[in-house]
């Protein structure tokens, strides 16, 4: 198995789960704050089927040197039936989740720049795209440091009252 790590020496690795194999990296998002919350409607069983996404598409997780799970994060290729946003040209990544108890150790980021990474290995995309909520300001202020930009023309709604924010990092 293909590990990509971070550039900070001590910080989350990250990897890809094997369908059937890691650890569930959707154990997080079992977890709302409350039951019934948007996400669980918009996808119900998406946010759960770590090992359906794992076998259609490309789930990493990030774990601590001691192999402790923090979070998982689904990278989506072009034209895969996975994508939200993503035009032909353009990867995707969804599905960001990170442990209460991991957040602020930079799980986060070593996941985004792990789906970054496959986009650039890819070759010929002009773009990494994804969706998110409007409360997840923690999350968009590693979106911006990392150099991804808010694209409103594409943000979207799975459910009405509820709008996806987008954002995009050309390549």
């Amino acid at each position: 198995m293909r590990r990509a790590t971070t550039s900070r020496c001590d910080g989350p690795r990250t990897h890809a789960v094997r369908p059937g194999g890691d650890p569930p990296a959707g154990t997080f998002a079992r977890r709302p704050r409350r039951s019934g919350t948007a996400p669980e409607r918009a996808c119900p069983g998406q946010l759960r089927a770590v090992g359906r996404r794992a076998a259609e598409a490309l789930v990493l997780a990030a774990v601590d040197a001691g192999g402790e799970l923090l979070g998982g994060v689904t990278y989506v290729a072009p034209g895969s039936p996975w994508a939200d946003v993503a035009g032909p040209d353009e990867a995707e990544f969804r599905m960001l989740a990170v442990s209460r108890t991991a957040r602020g150790r930079g799980a986060g980021e070593a996941l985004v720049r792990a789906c970054v990474d496959r986009a650039r290995a890819a070759g010929g995309l002009s773009g990494i795209v994804l969706s998110t909520q409007s409360s997840m300001e923690a999350a968009h202020r590693i979106y911006r440091r990392l150099g991804f930009v808010r694209t409103p023309e594409r943000d979207w709604s799975p459910l009405p009252g509820f709008t996806l924010l987008t954002f995009r990092l050309p390549l």
